[in-house]
């Protein structure tokens, strides 16, 4: 029987990985990429369960495993596949490897004529800006999250506000995106977890930001 991570691999796969944590409706070619994709977002899905289960070990084994796979799928993707690098930079994250994630997604999306108007590209760009100390940069990529609402725009505020150090606003914001989680019926890999909030939050304790979100669906060592 295939575990929940592959089963919500095949789904998102249907229709496209949404680079929010949710699924996005579009189409997706078949191919060998998609099938990367499937095994990533089945990776995931393990390291989530052993976060969860407390197995910080084979939680970071599993994300690493996530991150080659998502970097795999990325190669083969067509153009804009851009949700392949949010879930390697939040793999990486997640996994203790956040600077080689942010440096690698930067890398990637050099030269990159597309990214400049995408919500997706602009997302995860914001994030690796933050990890590598790059806060200047946050607030124009954060501006072109905006328009797309809901779950981009919530989590444009939160990075905008750790972009310059407000900690209020920050915790406001990564509540509302944890409350935004524990509200879906249906999680990417299967698993309940918010895991956008648990890459904030690790980013943000890093900087003393962290709102210490009490929650089962934020499980932080």
């Amino acid at each position: 029987m295939a575990c929940p991570g592959v089963r919500a691999g095949k789904r998102a796969a249907a229709t496209g990985h949404g680079g929010d944590g949710g699924v996005q409706s579009l189409p997706m070619e078949d191919g060998e990429h998609r099938e990367l994709m499937i095994a990533a977002i089945a990776a995931e899905g393990v390291a989530h369960a052993a976060l969860v289960a407390g197995d910080t070990e084979a939680a970071n084994a599993a994300y690493a495993d996530a991150v080659e796979k998502y970097r795999a799928s990325w190669a083969l993707a067509p153009p804009k596949s851009y949700g392949r690098l949010v879930g390697l930079l939040k793999a990486a994250v997640l996994g203790g490897d956040a600077a080689a994630g942010a440096a690698e997604v930067r890398e990637a999306l050099d030269g990159d004529e597309n990214a400049a108007g995408s919500p997706v590209a602009s997302y995860v760009l914001a994030v690796a800006a933050l990890i590598l100390g790059d806060d200047e940069a946050v607030g124009p990529l954060a501006e072109v999250m905006d328009p797309r609402g809901g779950a981009f725009e919530r989590t444009a505020t939160a990075l905008r506000a750790l972009a310059s150090e407000d900690g209020p606003a920050y915790a406001d914001a990564v509540t509302a995106i944890e409350a935004d989680f524990a509200a879906r019926d249906e999680h990417l890999t299967g698993v309940a977890i918010a895991d956008t909030a648990i890459m904030l939050e690790l980013i943000a304790r890093e900087r003393g930001l962290g709102a210490q979100l009490d929650s089962p669906l934020v499980p932080i060592p």
